[in-house]
């Protein structure tokens, strides 16, 4: 698969970078070098080798998956610049 400059233009365009006209040639070039490596990477025989989560062999603390409110519930409402009983208060929006 090759890049020409249209396609990059459109892919710029489409990411919403702005790339003058001149360096649109070097930008096609450096697409085709990624493509390239990408094509390198599907030629890797990866058959019977699992997936890895890291590099290093460890295992995540774990903790019990219980709810609590976090008694959190005076200090986030003192941000708040309206709080009534225990809420935040909005102003109504809809009639």
């Amino acid at each position: 698969m090759s890049i020409d400059q249209d396609t990059a233009r459109r892919v710029a365009k489409l990411a919403r970078i702005k790339v003058e006209e001149d360096a649109l040639p070097a930008l096609a070039q450096e697409f085709n070098t990624i493509l390239g490596f990408i094509e390198q990477l599907s030629e890797v025989d990866v058959e019977g080798i699992e997936p890895m989560v890291s590099v290093t062999p460890m295992r995540l603390k774990r903790r019990d998956d219980s709810v609590t409110d976090g008694n959190q519930q005076a200090a986030i409402l003192a941000n708040a610049p309206d709080a009534r009983e225990g809420f935040f208060a909005v102003p109504k929006v809809v009639e």
